[in-house]
C-alpha cells in the first residue's frame, strides 16, 4: 500500500484461557477500502472485528486506527462505528431518535439544529425520508437494517464495522441491500470492514477478501484473485465451489502437465502452478463445477471424465448434476446449461464432462489445509 493504512493489526492475538480464538495476525486496510472477513463459524472473523471495534481486548499485539494506537482504548474512543447483526435499535425511540442518539450523548455534543440536519441527511442517504417518526416495530426488516446503517454513519466514523449486517434478511431483500451497501460505500468514501460467512456476499461487495480458518488468515486478495488463483483447496472450495481430486503427476506434455486420477483417468493442466509438480508427486486438482462442459461419453476423450449421473437438480437456466466417475473416485458436481444437455439425461445415464486445461487448478497434496 502506498499510504499508511487506516487500520493496522500487528501481531494481534486473542486467547480465552487455553483456547486461541485468533493466532498472531498482521492485517493492513487502506483508507476507503471495502474489506470482508470471510470464513465459517469459529474461524476468528468476528473476534477480529470485535478487537478492532474495542469490544474485546487483545491478548497480544497492537491495533492502530488512523495512525493512533487504540489497543487499550474503549469503543467510544475509537473512530469507528458498528452495525450489529441484530441491529440493536431502541424499540421505544422513533427512527430519528435512534439515528441521532449517538450525536446526543457524544462528548462535545452538537447543537440541536445540527443534529437534526445530520439525522435528515442520514435518512436521505438510506432512502428513509418520511419515516423519521416511526418506531422500529413498525418497520420491515430491510427498513430496520437501513436505520441501523444510518445510525452508524451519522457520526461520520473513519471506519464502519459491519457484523453480518444482512444475515437476518430473506434472499431477495439481501440481494437488494447488497446494492445499497455498495452504493453507500461509494458515496460515503469511508472504510468498510464486514464480517460474513456468505461467499456470494463477499464476492459481490469487497475490494479485498480476508479468508480465515481456525483463527488464522488463509489468504487475502481481490475477489477475482481468490476465485481464479486460490492458494489452497480450502480457499478454492470456500470461494465458490470446487471439485477436489487426488492425483499423481505424470510429467509435462508440451505446455501442459498431465495427472493421473485414482480411477486411472488423465487430466491435464495448463495452469502456472502445474509446472512445479514433479513426476510421481501427489497433488490435489481443483475443478469448478461451472467450468465443466458436457461431452459425449467416449472413454479416452481428451481431458474428459466418463461418469454416471447420480442426481440432477433444477437451478433455472442450469442444472446441477451429481456425477460418479467411472472406475471410482469421489462424486463430482457439474453446473451445466440446460440447453447443453439432452432431455433424456437422468439418474443412471452415462455422461462425460470436459474440462479445459486452463481450468484445472493444481495444489500440493500436503498444502491443502
Amino acid at each position: 500500500m502506498t499510504s499508511s493504512p487506516i487500520v493496522a493489526l500487528d501481531g494481534v492475538a486473542k486467547r480465552y484461557g487455553a483456547f486461541v480464538a485468533l493466532h498472531e495476525t498482521d492485517l493492513a486496510i487502506a483508507e476507503g477500502e471495502f474489506v470482508t472477513l470471510l470464513g465459517p463459524s469459529g474461524c476468528g472473523k468476528t473476534t477480529t472485528l470485535r478487537l478492532i471495534g474495542g469490544f474485546e481486548q487483545a491478548s497480544d499485539g497492537r491495533i492502530a486506527i488512523a495512525g493512533q494506537d487504540v489497543t487499550e482504548s474503549p469503543p467510544y474512543r475509537r473512530p469507528v462505528n458498528t452495525v450489529f447483526q441484530d441491529y440493536a435499535l431502541f424499540p421505544h425511540m422513533s427512527v430519528a431518535e435512534n439515528i441521532g442518539y449517538g450525536l446526543s450523548v457524544r462528548s462535545g455534543r452538537l447543537e440541536k439544529t445540527e443534529r437534526r440536519r445530520r439525522v435528515a441527511e442520514a435518512l436521505a442517504l438510506v432512502g428513509l425520508e418520511g419515516m423519521a417518526d416511526r418506531r422500529p416495530g413498525a418497520l420491515s426488516g430491510g427498513q430496520r437494517q437501513r436505520v441501523a446503517m444510518a445510525r452508524a454513519v451519522v457520526r461520520r466514523p473513519r471506519v464502519l464495522l459491519l457484523d453480518e449486517p444482512l444475515s437476518a434478511l430473506d434472499v431477495k431483500l439481501r440481494e437488494g441491500m447488497q446494492v445499497e451497501l455498495k452504493r453507500l460505500h461509494r458515496e460515503l468514501g469511508i472504510t468498510f470492514l464486514m464480517v460474513t460467512h456468505d461467499q456470494t456476499e463477499a464476492l459481490a461487495l469487497s475490494d479485498r477478501i480476508v479468508v480465515m480458518r481456525e483463527g488464522r488468515i488463509a489468504q487475502i486478495g481481490s475477489p477475482t484473485d481468490l476465485y481464479d488463483h486460490p492458494a489452497t483447496p480450502y480457499v478454492a472450495d470456500f470461494i465458490g465451489a470446487a471439485n477436489l481430486l487426488e492425483a499423481e503427476a505424470l510429467g509435462r506434455e508440451g505446455d501442459v502437465c498431465a495427472f493421473r486420477l485414482v480411477n486411472g483417468a488423465t487430466l491435464r493442466s495448463r495452469r502456472r502452478e502445474a509446472a512445479g509438480a514433479t513426476t510421481g508427486s501427489r497433488v490435489t486438482l481443483g475443478v469448478r463445477p461451472e467450468r465443466m462442459m458436457a461431452a459425449r461419453p467416449e472413454t479416452g476423450a481428451a481431458n474428459a471424465l466418463d461418469c454416471i449421473v447420480m442426481e440432477r437438480l433444477f437451478h433455472g437456466d442450469c442444472l446441477r448434476i451429481e456425477l460418479a466417475p467411472e472406475g471410482g473416485g469421489k462424486p463430482l458436481f457439474a453446473e451445466l446449461a440446460r440447453t447443453a444437455l439432452p432431455a433424456t439425461v437422468s439418474a443412471g445415464s452415462r455422461l462425460a464432462v470436459h474440462i479445459d486445461p486452463d481450468d484445472v487448478m493444481v495444489f500440493d497434496a500436503g498444502g491443502g489445509k
